[in-house]
């Protein structure tokens, strides 16, 4: 019973992690401060999660916890979380911050579903299912983001298209303000890749440990990054280039296509699953 209360601790810890790695990264692409408070103290609750695990660890094993590999891992996680901490309430390194945090999110995945973990766990096949649950889940979510932002993308269109041909009417002025258009198609992509990128890091680490002889250039793994890709430049465009308008819309649906053809198309193929 202990086993199955710490396992749902360890998933509660990388819920939270994940989220608080989605909310420095809209800090850091918005400098908005109530994100960046948010992301703080999500942060200081997984820190004080994991220290308990570290002292109970250290308490049981009667040692520092340094003596493997995936011991060591978990330290170093410990550690970049302890950095970040102290980096965020002393100093405004967003873009540190931010990677930081993604590097150690990805470690706390591989070092929390290692095989050799996983056969530490009594209920070792429903963990690994949820796994993919949460996976699956966050996948989801940010191909929602995706169409909500292709469907404002889309609006823009339309309404700079009447503007331009100076339909006015009722139409014109229900389908909104070109620029609060962009600002919500921008505003989904920036919620939509980080939790593209937390699926691909939980995917991969599913894959590793549920699928024998897995190929790494599935054309699914490489669809997915290639959206991931795709709506990197999308951001790298507006926040660095300072594009806006026609250009990024045009992109912004032309990204979308993508993950419709990833969804429906590379699923099909694909050799392990239909994500």
């Amino acid at each position: 019973m202990l086993d199955i209360y710490l396992n749902r601790v360890l998933e509660i810890t990388i819920l939270l992690y994940a989220l608080s790695v989605l909310l420095y990264f809209y800090d850091f692409l918005q400098n908005n401060q109530k994100a960046n408070k948010s992301a703080f103290w999500i942060l200081s609750i997984v820190w004080f999660m994991q220290t308990i695990f570290l002292f109970l660890y250290i308490y049981e094993a009667g040692r520092f916890p340094i003596l493997s590999l995936l011991e060591g891992l978990y330290f170093y996680v410990w550690i970049l979380i302890t950095v970040s901490l102290a980096l965020n309430w002393f100093l405004r390194t967003d873009f540190l911050i931010f990677f930081t945090n993604l590097l150690g999110f990805g470690l706390m995945v591989v070092q929390t579903f290692s095989p050799i973990q996983l056969d530490k766990i009594e209920n070792r096949t429903q963990f690994i299912s949820e796994l993919s649950v949460i996976h699956i889940t966050v996948a989801i979510l940010s191909y929602a983001a995706f169409a909500l932002s292709f469907v404002f993308s889309l609006l823009y269109l339309i309404q700079y298209d009447l503007l331009k041909r100076k339909k006015w009417g009722k139409r014109l002025v229900r389908l909104g303000d070109l620029a609060k258009l962009e600002q919500m198609a921008y505003r989904l992509v920036v919620v939509g890749l980080p939790l593209l990128l937390l699926s691909l890091i939980l995917g991969l680490e599913f894959a590793y440990i549920v699928v024998e002889d897995i190929v790494w250039y599935d054309s699914k793994i490489i669809g997915s990054f290639a959206c991931l890709t795709v709506y990197g430049i999308y951001l790298y465009m507006r926040v660095k280039k300072k594009y806006y308008g026609k250009t990024l819309a045009y992109w912004n649906i032309a990204s979308f296509l993508l993950v419709l053809i990833n969804f429906f198309l590379f699923g099909n193929t694909s050799a392990f699953h239909v994500f």
